[in-house]
């Protein structure tokens, strides 16, 4: 059994949002009826539920704009939605607001091969970008796992990046100009098609605030040429040091692979198992390092790499010889998250990034950890720029097991800001990190963090409760980390 958030829903106040919103949307784009709107209950993070009070699926900008109005004015919370694929919390609705389902916006608007970019609508799926612009050879680089669903919308919205984020970027690094609303239906443009913008660098500011500050309805977005060719190394590790070692090895060489992703020996043992992708089951951790560019760039970075690899201990290399075989070589780290499924009945996935020389110091701190808390962890991570994806492993229909897999979590994003890192690099804080970013983030930088919300959002009436906590959250939570003997970490000794 899932935990649920019990919050009283007000049938009068529903009433009068469904009877004001009812003006300006068609029947069929509003949704209460509690067997309806449960659907929307959750995001990825399914451990957490809450039906919203309402749903509405406009399918204009003038409706979005009008939603936005009506919820101002009676000041009704509001919460964005695109695929629901974070693993956050990040879109988990609220019990007395309206959750504004972009999910109609799905159209490419304009793809221009001669500036290399589009211009979308933010429901419009990560990998149908690339698929449209594949004609003219273009692709658009960022590619989170969960790129074949999750929307470009909720990519700004997480600033999410995917396993070839260490050479190409970030989903800021690749995006040039945002549209959207504020939430009180006032039109904005963030960024420009042209290499910089006037005034402060607003763009940045809102890649990544999680719904907090604007609802976006439109991103321009950089398109890039295909590499000629691409090919992958394999490298197999008998001890996890060796392997993280390896990492720092080939940044400090001054190679950036397009790629360099690590998967533990519990990982590659569910990926396997799933996908048969050829992984040594054997090895403690195995190193994936993709090059890309022309036949002659690619042939010289991978001798370099393999080079290096076999420097810091690799007991075994495979370089892939075929697009089959790299693309099969990598079948196993896109499936990660599925073959987790099929080993537990729930995993929760963390999302904290540690400077690359900490790297087996966090593995072997998590394998500690798994031993405290009694329950399994399988690592898989974008080894090349820190930022781990730790998936504890757990069943939701025990309770106990829920709350040692909180624990736990907690424990991983703790111990990685006391390592020099932080508490998210793509995920998000949604609900599920706002005790941490207590540990991370001191009562002064909160306020100015609330204080940008403010400006854009005077009221905090978008995506209310989440990504910044308050003073009294923060407070309870020391004390409660003191009360445990939880003070471990220098980070929380202001507690």
């Amino acid at each position: 059994m899932t935990t649920t958030l019990q919050t009283r829903t007000d049938s009068d106040l529903q009433n009068t949002v469904v009877k004001a919103l009812s003006v300006h949307l068609p029947a069929h784009a509003l949704i209460w009826h509690k067997e309806d709107t449960t659907p929307f209950e959750c995001d990825g993070l399914t451990a957490y539920r809450q039906r919203p009070m309402v749903v509405a699926l406009p399918e204009t900008y003038t409706q979005v704009q009008a939603v936005l109005k009506v919820c101002s004015q009676l000041n009704v919370p509001v919460v964005a939605r695109g695929a629901g694929t974070g693993l956050s919390g990040g879109a988990m609705p609220h019990a007395q607001g309206v959750t504004l389902s972009m999910a109609k916006f799905n159209q490419i608007l304009k793809l221009d091969p001669v500036s290399r970019t589009a211009v979308v609508q933010c429901g419009v799926r990560n990998l149908a970008i690339s698929e449209a612009a594949a004609q003219h050879g273009l692709y658009y680089a960022p590619d989170p796992s969960s790129q074949i669903a999750c929307t470009i919308g909720g990519n700004v919205a997480e600033n999410s990046g995917g396993v070839h984020c260490l050479k190409y970027g970030l989903t800021v690094h690749n995006v040039l100009k945002v549209k959207g609303f504020t939430v009180t239906g006032e039109e904005v443009e963030f960024g420009s098609e042209a290499l910089d913008a006037s005034g402060y660098d607003l763009l940045s500011l809102i890649m990544g605030s999680e719904g907090m500050l604007a609802v976006v309805t439109e991103v321009t977005v950089k398109l890039i040429p295909k590499p000629q060719l691409a090919r992958c190394i394999m490298a197999s590790f008998n001890d996890i040091r060796k392997a993280g070692e390896a990492v720092a090895a080939v940044i400090a060489a001054g190679i950036i692979p397009a790629g360099l992703e690590m998967m533990d020996k519990p990982m590659t043992a569910a990926v396997e198992d799933y996908v048969h992708a050829g992984y040594d089951l054997n090895a403690e951790a195995i190193l994936l390092c993709e090059s890309d560019g022309t036949p002659e760039e690619v042939e010289e970075e991978i001798g370099r790499m393999t080079a290096v690899l076999r420097d810091n201990g690799a007991s075994a290399i495979a370089v892939s010889q075929s697009e089959a075989e790299r693309l099969k070589f990598w079948s196993g780290r896109k499936n990660a998250f599925p073959a987790s499924g099929r080993i537990s009945p729930d995993y929760m996935c963390m999302d904290s990034t540690i400077p690359r020389k900490r790297l087996a110091d966090i593995l072997l701190a998590i394998a500690d950890m798994e031993k405290k808390y009694q329950l399994r962890c399988a690592n898989v991570f974008h080894a090349g720029d820190g930022n781990l994806h730790p998936l504890i492993l757990f069943d939701a229909n025990d309770a106990d097991q829920l709350h040692r897999c909180e624990q736990f979590g907690a424990d991983i994003l703790e111990t990685s800001v006391a390592m020099g890192g932080t508490v998210t690099g793509e995920h998000g804080v949604g609900i599920e990190k706002l005790n941490s970013m207590c540990v991370q983030f001191s009562a002064a930088e909160n306020e100015q963090m609330f204080g940008v919300k403010r400006a854009f959002d005077a009221e905090g009436l978008l995506n209310p409760g989440k990504v910044i906590p308050t003073l009294q959250r923060c407070a309870e939570y020391g004390k409660m980390l003191v009360r445990g003997g939880a003070l471990k970490h220098p980070e929380l000794e202001r507690f």
